[in-house]
C-alpha cells in the first residue's frame, strides 16, 4: 500500500514535533543510563527527562563529562493536581574563546504530588547545591536524599505546607513565636 501525499506531510510533521536526540542524549544512552528527551528550552538548549532513581548517576556521568557547575537547581508546580518539576541547570566551566559558547544542559525530574517526592540530593557532587535544595525542599516539599542539612531555609521551622505549591492555602495569620 502506498502512502498519499496528504499521508506522507502528517508523517514528516510527526517527525518534525519529535524532540531531536541531541549530544547529551547521546552520551547518556551510551552510558545506558534511563532518560527521556524534551524540547529544549527557549535558547536551544537540550533538556532532559531524568527518573529519579537515576538522578544521581545522571549527574555523576556528566560531571565526569565536563559539566562541572551547577548552575541552578529549583521547582516548579505544574499546578493544582498536576505534577511537581525538580530541574537542575548544568554547565562546563573551562577556559574557552570569546566565541564559544559553554556547553550546558537542564534536567528535570517529575514528580506525582501524591507519590514519593524524594529526589537524591547533589551536594556530594555540586557543594553549590545546599541552598537551592533547601530552598526547593521549603517552597514546594520535595525532600532531598542525603542533603547534609535537610530543613527550612526561608520559613520559620514550624511553618506547614509549601507556599509555592499552586493548591497552597494561605493561613489567615501567623504567629510569631518568640525570638528570645
Amino acid at each position: 500500500m502506498t502512502e498519499s501525499p496528504k499521508d506522507k506531510k502528517i508523517i514528516a510533521e510527526q517527525e518534525e514535533e519529535k524532540p531531536q536526540v541531541g549530544p547529551i542524549s547521546k552520551l547518556l544512552t551510551h552510558s545506558g543510563l534511563s532518560h527521556n528527551i524534551c524540547e529544549p528550552d527557549n535558547i536551544g538548549v537540550e533538556v532532559i527527562e531524568v527518573p529519579a532513581k537515576s538522578l544521581l548517576q545522571v549527574a555523576s556521568t556528566l560531571n565526569k563529562n565536563g559539566f562541572n557547575y551547577l548552575q541552578c537547581q529549583g521547582g516548579y508546580d505544574e499546578g493544582p493536581g498536576e505534577r511537581l518539576v525538580c530541574f537542575y541547570h548544568l554547565i562546563e566551566i573551562k577556559d574557552i574563546n570569546q566565541d564559544e559558547k559553554p556547553r550546558e544542559v537542564r534536567l528535570k525530574v517529575f514528580l506525582d504530588r501524591t507519590g514519593d517526592l524524594t529526589v537524591p540530593s547533589l551536594y556530594k557532587i555540586y557543594k553549590g547545591s545546599d541552598w537551592q535544595e533547601r530552598e526547593t525542599y521549603d517552597m514546594f516539599g520535595i525532600n532531598f536524599e542525603g542533603h547534609p542539612h535537610p530543613k527550612r531555609l526561608l520559613m520559620p521551622e514550624d511553618w506547614k505546607g509549601w507556599p509555592l505549591r499552586k493548591d497552597y492555602i494561605q493561613p489567615d495569620f501567623y504567629e510569631m513565636q518568640d525570638a528570645y
